[in-house]
């Protein structure tokens, strides 16, 4: 063989490697596809055993279940163990941050010892950080969020909302979203739109219904709704648990509704959409040891599911991905109750138990109402769950309730787990385990991700500049407009407002006045109201290091002003 064919071979040889090497990495990532719309689904708190009981309780396969990929890692920057703001953070967008934090940068201390800051990490700490929502809405997209909790919790408020306390929903979080003009939120939480609620005393309803908003409050509202801009609100605080929400509060929709309503008036957008949906409360039963809780909101969660792929595979330009944030609780099936005999578990063993449960624990307590003596712990436990126990077990119960759990929900449904069930709990908090990554169609990616890189694969199949949308929403004005051309008015300290000044070059004396938390730049000439601005991103002060951000936009605008 000539050394010229033995050349030419080698460089094929080579060229196969290369490619292969490039085909690997892309099957796990899928970088290049492309799609019109993206729904992402996630049921909050879960990992692979509340699939495995759900497709047992349920009787067949889940729509999960065909579309299972890979699995997601989640610590947080400061722990192993993440919370759901933190996570949250992390897959909207693509940055790991602290505990608490919604949509802003980690604390530099502390962190854990394997987190690599990024290169900005000098003026990192506490900044607002820019969503995969809010660049698809640059970008012309129409942007819902759907959840049964109040739509300014934890993990809604990381698409859209850019605070250091997730608590401080009914002030700064609630603002920016609604600010922050999706188009689409369905949920609970009405109270944090009520200025009788809200510490500011700010009428958000108001301003949405001035902003042209559709507001639904009940199942036949929300069916009777036809175009976008709209908000679902059907609670007061979190919307009732799947179980229980049949019998007690049937004007509410399911998640699966809600999804399905979402998707139809999204997707009238010409340009596309992006969908982010919660079953927010899966968690919450998995901190509550509640196994009919649990298994029931996550199959309304595959019903959501479902509702998505069905739409998908229509219109083959839309991209689905579906992953916990978290696991919580740490369910097994399987617990000490069974160590004997666990090879003798059959399917009624498993299933009986928690069939008999026809509402959440939190429902069995409620219907107690507060008479936890024998008798009356004995019949509502039987009538309500099927479960006959013993005054012993009435002790216990009354024991852990008094004692670490400190609520008698817990304490109930983790007797009951422990004494009737073949299912066992290793936590009543978060848990740091691997959870499962389902998706399906263009760019859907696979094997192992850091939940970073799902906002990574969304941005990538949307055709998004994250970092360009990053300096297009968060300038801080101390870099703008130096540290002493600008102030802050905390006269009311509900309603911060940053002020700028300056003169025209017909010499008018200007003033630019950025209300906190709101998307409004206010130009005065000589006093009085020239312009009022409507900016593509929400004001941000973060009261850590005093620092406030604003739209590249609103820069644009008071510099062409004189300021």
């Amino acid at each position: 063989m000539s050394i010229l064919k033995k050349i030419i071979i080698l460089f094929s040889v080579l060229t196969l490697i290369s490619a292969f090497s490039i085909n690997v990495g892309f099957a796990a990532r899928n970088h290049g596809k492309k799609a019109k719309n993206v729904i992402i689904l996630v049921p909050d708190g879960c990992t692979q055993s509340i699939q495995t009981l759900a497709r047992w309780y349920k009787g067949e396969k889940l729509a999960v279940d065909d579309i299972h990929v890979g699995v997601v890692k989640h610590e947080m920057a400061d722990s192993v163990i993440t919370d759901s703001a933190a996570a949250a953070t992390a897959f909207a967008t693509g940055y790991k941050t602290s505990n608490g934090f919604v949509g802003v940068a980690p604390r530099t201390e502390p962190v854990l010892s394997s987190y690599e800051p990024p290169e900005e990490w000098e003026t990192f700490e506490y900044k607002p950080l820019a969503s995969v929502m809010e660049g698809a809405k640059l970008a012309g997209k129409a942007a819902g969020i759907v959840v049964t909790c109040r739509f300014s919790h934890a993990t809604p408020a990381a698409w859209a909302s850019h605070y250091y306390k997730r608590g401080n929903e009914a002030k700064e979080i609630s603002e920016h979203m609604v600010y922050n003009e999706l188009d689409l939120v369905f949920g609970g939480g009405g109270r944090n739109l009520d200025p009788y609620y809200r510490p500011d005393g700010e009428d958000l309803k108001q301003v949405l219904v001035d902003r042209g908003y559709s507001i639904a409050e009940t199942r036949d509202e929300m069916e009777f709704l036809n175009a976008l801009p709209v908000y679902g609100m059907f609670a007061y605080s979190h919307m009732s648990p799947e179980i229980d929400r049949l019998n007690g509060t049937p004007d509410e929709p399911s998640l699966a509704e809600m999804t399905e309503k979402a998707i139809e008036l999204l997707s009238e957008d010409k340009d596309g959409f992006i969908l982010m949906v919660e079953a927010s409360q899966v968690d919450w039963a998995g901190h509550n040891n509640d196994p009919v809780y649990m298994v029931t909101d996550f199959i309304e969660f595959d019903e959501a599911v479902k509702v998505a792929l069905d739409y998908a595979k229509k219109d083959r330009r839309t991209l689905v991905l579906a992953y916990p944030d978290h696991n919580t609780g740490g369910m097994d099936i399987g617990n000490r109750l069974r160590n004997s005999d666990y090879t003798g578990t059959t399917v009624e063993m498993l299933l009986d138990p928690i069939k008999g449960m026809t509402c959440t624990a939190n429902a069995v307590v409620a219907a107690m109402n507060e008479d936890f003596s024998n008798v009356n712990m004995i019949e509502n436990i039987q009538n309500l769950w099927h479960i006959t126990i013993d005054v012993d077990e009435c002790q216990e119960i009354r024991d852990m309730a008094s004692g670490d759990a400190g609520s008698m929900s817990y304490a109930l449904a983790r007797v009951i787990c422990k004494n009737h069930t073949s299912i066992g709990w290793t936590s009543h908090g978060h848990n740091a385990e691997d959870v499962p990554l389902w998706a399906y169609g263009p760019g859907a990616p696979k094997g192992l991700l850091d939940n970073t890189e799902l906002a990574e694969v969304v941005a990538d199949v949307l055709n998004l500049n994250m970092k360009r949308i990053q300096s297009r929403l968060f300038v801080n004005l101390k870099d703008a407009f130096g540290e002493h051309n600008w102030t802050l008015d905390d006269t009311d300290p509900e309603n911060l407002v940053a002020k700028l000044s300056g003169k025209t070059r017909q010499g008018k004396k200007v003033e630019a006045e950025l209300p906190i938390s709101k998307d409004l730049l206010i130009i005065y000439e000589n006093g009085k109201i020239e312009k009022t601005y409507n900016l593509e991103g929400v004001v941000v002060y973060e009261p850590n290091t005093e620092k406030v951000y604003v739209p590249n936009q609103a820069v644009r605008i008071m510099k062409a002003y004189g300021i």
